[in-house]
Order: structure tokens, then C-alpha cells, then sequence
């Protein structure tokens, strides 16, 4: 006697699953930005006074820049973001 099973695959997943996956992948994306932050605030460090200012930093304005990437850090609208 031959007997096929046929196994039911339901598309959604279990919620505590869906939960997990969400926060993993909102805990990776944290990481990243950090990371990016990290190497931003890392080479702008490395400019010295002189070419900060050519870019229109100051030193203190290191760690804002390096976080609000879409802000200008003289008040005036990124066009590019």
C-alpha cells in the first residue's frame, strides 16, 4: 500500500519567530550605524584644524556630524539628503 502525505506549509510564521528576526535585524542595523559613526568620527579626527575648517567643521562639531549625517552642522539645508 502506498500512502503519500502531503505536508501543509503555511506561509506565516510564528510570531515569536517573526519577533526574533525583527530584532536581530534591528539590533545588526544598530550595530552597522555605529560602526559607520565609528569611522567617521575616526577620520575626521585625523584631518587636521586646518583642513577641518576648509570643510567647514570645527573640532567640537566632530561627534554631531558624525551622528546627524543629514544635518549641516552650520545650520544651513543638506540638498543632498
Amino acid at each position: 500500500m502506498d500512502t503519500t502525505y502531503r505536508v501543509s506549509v503555511s506561509k506565516q510564521t510564528f510570531a515569536p519567530v517573526r519577533f526574533g528576526l525583527s530584532l536581530f535585524g534591528h539590533c545588526c542595523a544598530a550595530v552597522l550605524e555605529w560602526h559607520e559613526r565609528q569611522r567617521i568620527t575616526a577620520s575626521l579626527l585625523d584631518l587636521s584644524d586646518r583642513e577641518l575648517h576648509d570643510i567647514g567643521i570645527a573640532r567640537g562639531e566632530i561627534d554631531f556630524v558624525a551622528s546627524n549625517r543629514s544635518a549641516d552642522p552650520r545650520g544651513a539645508v543638506n540638498s543632498r539628503a
